[in-house]
């Protein structure tokens, strides 16, 4: 696996010294914005950094990020994704089509990458040039990921600040809009 994809664009509405900007029309595909973008209209480089790790977890499993539900324990492609990593179990996250052929522990160094892009907090998300050296290295020791952000499943409106409240938003956040 050669990591070709490092621009979703946000990036480059940055000028010179400018390393966060803010915006009240927020675009862009739900799913794949940072969880700061989407909530407060605040972006960086680290926008971009989040799209990157959901992109990569998207490829490993062969699934979408948007629309994908587990049912069994009620969380989205980025929550399940956690789960198995915790559990140690991240090799099941491998698209089946895949094929035998592949280097599990290339896989397991792209999922662990791909978790730690998709950080709740930004400042907690790799550089992109730190990203790419993560990938191009087997000898680089990588930290541990932290929970992603927004890794809920599905809410209703009676649950939505408490579920909010493990993806490191709290209510208080939600109604200060």
């Amino acid at each position: 696996m050669i990591p070709k994809i490092s621009d979703f664009g946000i990036a480059r509405m940055f000028g010179g010294d400018q390393t966060t900007a803010y915006t009240t029309k927020v675009i862009g595909t739900y799913g794949y914005m940072s969880p700061e973008y989407a909530m407060d209209g605040v972006f960086s480089m680290k926008s971009d950094i989040y799209s990157f790790g959901v992109l990569v977890l998207e490829i490993i499993t062969g699934k979408k990020n948007r629309g994908f539900y587990d049912d069994e324990h009620d969380l989205s492609l980025l929550g399940y994704s956690w789960k198995l990593w915790k559990e140690g179990r991240s090799a099941d996250l491998l698209d089946e089509a895949m094929g035998g052929s592949i280097d599990y522990n290339v896989v397991l160094r792209c999922i662990q990458v791909a978790l730690l892009c998709v950080e709740v907090h930004p400042k907690n998300r790799p550089l992109m040039s730190l990203v790419v050296m993560m990938l191009s290295s087997e000898n680089a020791t990588l930290p541990e990921p932290n929970e992603p952000g927004v890794n809920i499943g599905k809410s209703t409106d009676t649950d939505y600040s408490q579920t909010l409240t493990g993806t490191g938003f709290t209510g208080d956040a939600m109604n200060d809009r």
